[in-house]
């Protein structure tokens, strides 16, 4: 007999079962929702090319190595992310299939959301079209989207908002339901409405206000994505979903299409709209260890990820005074991808909200994807041990 007493199950599902815009994001729902997120909004596709680049197993076992977790009490990596919520998890060293697991109803091939590692995508399309010469980072975005001439965004280059440098208003604050951040949320569709919200992520944009001069330090808004989006569209004459299958998710050799949710009036959600599989991931954070190439045939340009990966000073410092300098010490925010140091180098990371993560660590030459469904949005308990955890892995190798 089926069990019917999860989230959407039953002919049809009681009220109390039932995921909605409302709901999704609540605790109870939000595994569901993170994997059936395309059955609640509408998406476009991210074309996978006909035949996929396979993924090798790695012979040796990975272990479990030991972990301190940050309030100093001793476990395990398997331990960690056991208690952070893991929906799949992917370790890759040296390019091949170190550990693939996957737990609950997530399988091989469910896309499950991405929340804002979807931005380093956005941030590779954007270093595709400066390699290009079909974008200038240092030109203003008003150059390539006149429409925000009135907004926030007037004075701001299209590299303030590659390194999230702009001086707009917009407070990223998940748990107040005045902030921008949720409101914009409304406006694109993920949650139900309120009378005067903009209708679309990009009439938000037209709207949004300044808080201060662009170019100052470091402050984490996802709106600069979504802006960063627009820019890359217009540059292109693209959209993003096709954008990203050409230059990225086909190049690469994915398995699995992606999708990347979209608003009302069919624009992507570059912020944290896109929605992929385990192993595609775990090839994306393989692409980005492997300077931008996949089997020697260059995807996203190396001189890009290496100023990425070695930015100039001034982009440290815009990092060092924030909020973010504890949890990530040493490190830095550039072209839509976080960084910090350990011991060997400079650690990469994609991050998305409730626990999703891309890790890259170079000098081992191991990545690991996690996804997961974390109560909150934002845990730094939570995000601290699981990178504990990687790099014990990372060491392990």
């Amino acid at each position: 007999m089926l069990d019917d007493t999860g989230p959407m199950t039953g002919f049809p599902p009681a009220a109390d079962r039932q995921v909605t815009l409302a709901n999704w994001q609540q605790p109870e729902f939000l595994r569901w929702g993170f994997q059936h997120l395309c059955e609640l909004l509408p998406t476009h596709r991210i074309a996978a090319p006909p035949l996929p680049r396979e993924l090798e197993k790695h012979q040796a076992p990975l272990g479990d190595p030991p972990v301190i977790w940050p309030d100093g009490t001793a476990g395990t990596a398997e331990e960690v992310f056991a208690a952070t919520y893991t929906d799949a998890l992917l370790v890759l060293r040296n390019g091949r299939i170190a550990d693939e697991r996957y737990c609950g109803t997530m399988t091989d091939s469910t896309r499950h959301l991405l929340m804002s590692v979807s931005k380093s995508l956005v941030g590779c399309v954007a270093g595709i079209l400066v390699d290009r010469g079909q974008l200038d980072p240092a030109a203003p975005v008003t150059e390539y989207v006149p429409d925000v001439a009135d907004s926030g965004y007037r004075g701001a280059t299209v590299r303030n908002v590659l390194d999230m440098r702009t001086g707009v208003a917009f407070r990223e604050a998940y748990a107040a339901a005045d902030s921008e951040v949720r409101a914009m949320e409304r406006s694109v569709g993920w949650a139900p409405m309120e009378p005067d919200d903009p209708i679309g992520g990009y009439a938000y944009l037209r709207g949004i206000g300044s808080a201060g001069p662009h170019g100052g330090e470091f402050t984490y808004r996802s709106c600069d994505t979504d802006m960063l989006g627009w820019v890359c569209e217009r540059a292109a004459g693209v959209r993003m979903a096709d954008l990203i299958s050409t230059l990225i998710w086909q190049p690469m050799g994915a398995e699995f299409d992606a999708e990347v949710v979209c608003d009302a009036l069919g624009t992507a959600v570059h912020d944290g709209g896109v929605c992929a599989t385990l192993r595609d991931l775990g090839r994306f954070g393989q692409l980005l260890l492997d300077d931008g190439t996949v089997d020697g045939q260059p995807v996203v340009p190396a001189q890009w990820l290496a100023e990425t990966f070695a930015p100039g000073a001034d982009v440290r410092a815009a990092f060092a005074d924030t909020e973010n300098e504890p949890m990530l010490p040493g490190g830095w925010y550039r072209n839509q991808f976080w960084f910090y140091r350990n011991a060997s180098g400079p650690v990469l990371l994609c991050l998305g909200i409730h626990g999703q993560l891309v890790y890259v660590d170079r000098a081992s030459g191991t990545v690991v994807v996690k996804m997961s469904s974390w109560p909150t949005a934002q845990d730094a308990t939570f995000l601290a041990a699981t990178l504990r955890a990687c790099g014990a892995i990372a060491a392990s190798g």
